[in-house]
């Protein structure tokens, strides 16, 4: 069975940290993988680094760069091609190990959401599937 999280952007592109919130849908005893899942072809899920912020304003910084938010070459008459392309090279899917309903992430690494067609509501699909 899947969970659902939401996830409220506050701007065009923003990086939301959801790592508590999958926490909260581990029970205790579980060891196993956690699946989550990005539900939107404008939004990404990603792992990175969580003390200092500005990891996260460089890595969007340099996919700004990358792919610019106005290019005339784009022909999506939505005009959010930036934030597909951004939406593919990240993903929409995470996989974490969870060992005792702890995820298994390194020192530093959280979960973030990144938004690149905001502000919108959202929703992470979260699904848990135990070790063998």
């Amino acid at each position: 069975m899947a969970d659902i999280i939401s996830v409220k952007s506050q701007s065009r592109t923003h990086f939301v940290n959801i790592t508590s919130s999958v926490s909260e849908h581990l029970p205790k005893n579980f060891s196993g993988v956690c699946n989550l899942f990005c539900q939107h072809t404008t939004a990404a899920l990603t792992i990175n680094e969580n003390a200092d912020p500005d990891v996260v304003r460089d890595v969007d910084q340099h996919l700004e760069q990358l792919i610019p938010w106005r290019n005339p070459e784009y022909q999506h008459m939505e005009g959010n091609s930036a934030a597909h392309i951004k939406s593919s090279l990240l993903g929409p899917s995470l996989t974490v190990p969870v060992e005792n309903g702890k995820m298994l992430l390194g020192t530093w690494q959280s979960i973030y959401f990144c938004e690149f067609d905001g502000p919108r509501s959202r929703k992470v699909t979260i699904q848990l599937c135990p070790s063998l």
